[in-house]
């Protein structure tokens, strides 16, 4: 595993850069290192959620923090309570990524912002992929948190993934900076906090260093989508989009749960395993000019017309 200072080695984010700033010890020893590496260059975010009784400390941590590192703060104050089916995590997250595009955005910024930095560690990329494990994802789940990313036109970068939490914080105690514990960071009822509390330390007893090969795993499963995509990219162009049935008939039955895929993803619509496993059997079947085709997928609905499959959100 890298240290604080082997990863931010091997950071070069377009800048100016802004840090998501929680108060948390991750996001402050990630905040610290930036703005030592570029003095000026970088600004940070803080999101308040609106959801903890604390959540004004920690903005008073964050401003006191950024006026001690002359860093710029933005402080977005946000509705994160979920909607009635959606779970508290994706709410937040949403809110989150608003609030990023928002400042990065704004004409107001005192810096025009190019990259956004954001301080999930090695400990958290293990997390996510025993998530994935428990929830039966396929390559796109286990290939965890992307180190780079793109998303409404601004790049996302994760520099720590390679970086243990208990590193970080060991390093802001030798640095003498403080930081904010979330309560909710030890409240179980988060399957993430189990995870942590109850998987890592057997793990970390039993085989010493899962992180590293749990991250090569991950690598691995990203590689592999890669190739799937590329592999997707050219079936669709042959079978045409939308997708003309008998071009998919002529593919194996995984190139046509591949590109089914794929080109329903281009719809924004992700299908389950039921759904793409019912929608392969329907164009299995389909061998006669009448044959139907309807099925939900997502919030919309794969029809037959004529010789292609079509997809209405």
């Amino acid at each position: 595993m890298a240290s604080v200072v082997e990863a931010l080695a091997n950071f070069s984010p377009g800048l100016p850069l802004a840090v998501a700033l929680s108060g948390g010890a991750d996001s402050t020893a990630l905040l610290l290192a930036c703005a030592e590496k570029w003095p000026g260059q970088v600004s940070a975010i803080h999101v308040h959620h609106g959801l903890q009784a604390s959540a004004d400390d920690f903005v008073r941590h964050c401003e006191a923090l950024c006026l001690q590192l002359k860093v710029p703060l933005a402080v977005h104050r946000v509705d994160a309570r979920h909607a009635a089916g959606e779970s508290p995590e994706d709410a937040a997250r949403k809110a989150r990524y608003e609030s990023f595009r928002a400042a990065a955005q704004s004409s107001r910024a005192e810096i025009a912002i190019k990259s956004i930095a954001l301080a999930q560690h090695a400990d958290d990329q293990v997390e996510t992929i025993l998530l994935a494990l428990s929830r039966g994802a396929g390559l796109p789940g286990l290939s965890a948190m992307p180190a780079r990313w793109e998303r409404d036109g601004i790049t996302y970068h994760r520099p720590l993934l390679q970086v243990p939490g208990a590193q970080l914080r060991a390093w802001l105690v030798e640095r003498g900076v403080t930081w904010v514990d979330d309560p909710t960071n030890t409240d179980e009822k988060f399957t993430r906090n189990r995870i942590r509390a109850r998987l890592l330390p057997p793990l970390e007893a039993a085989f010493p260093q899962f992180r590293e090969t749990f991250a090569r795993s991950a690598r691995h499963a990203a590689q592999a989508q890669d190739l799937l995509n590329e592999i997707a990219a050219q079936d669709l162009l042959a079978a045409g989009s939308p997708p003309v049935i008998s071009s998919l008939q002529a593919l194996s039955q995984a190139r046509q749960a591949n590109v089914l895929r794929h080109w329903l993803q281009q719809q924004a619509a992700t299908p389950s395993s039921a759904q793409l496993e019912q929608l392969l059997s329907q164009v299995a079947a389909c061998t006669t000019r009448g044959h139907q085709i309807h099925i939900k997928v997502a919030s919309g609905h794969v029809t037959r017309q004529g010789l292609c499959l079509h997809y209405a959100g």
